[in-house]
C-alpha cells in the first residue's frame, strides 16, 4: 500500500489498519473511516495520495457547507466561559 517499509518518523513497524479521521472545514466536522499504515511504535499514520485527495475534497465541501449526502451525527457546542 505505502512506499515505506518502516515508519519515516521513528523507524517502527507499520501495519495496515482501519482508522477514524476527523476533518474540519469551516464550522463543520466530519468523521470517516479509512485505511492507513500505522506505526506500532509512535502511532504515526500514513495515508495514500488518493486518501489525502479525498480528505481535501471533503474539507472543501465542509467549508462551502455542501453537506448534502453527509449523515448528521449530533451537535457540537462551544462553551463561552469557564464559569458554565
Amino acid at each position: 500500500m505505502m512506499p515505506f517499509s518502516k515508519c519515516p518518523v521513528c523507524g517502527g513497524e507499520l501495519v495496515e489498519k482501519n482508522v477514524e479521521k476527523l476533518l474540519r472545514g469551516g464550522i463543520h466536522t466530519a468523521v470517516l473511516t479509512v485505511r492507513a499504515e500505522v506505526c506500532l511504535r509512535c502511532g504515526e499514520r500514513l495515508y495514500t495520495q488518493e486518501t489525502v485527495r479525498r480528505f481535501e475534497q471533503i474539507r472543501v465541501k465542509l467549508e462551502k457547507q455542501e453537506v448534502a449526502g453527509f449523515l448528521p451525527l449530533g451537535q457540537s457546542f462551544q462553551i463561552a466561559q469557564a464559569g458554565y
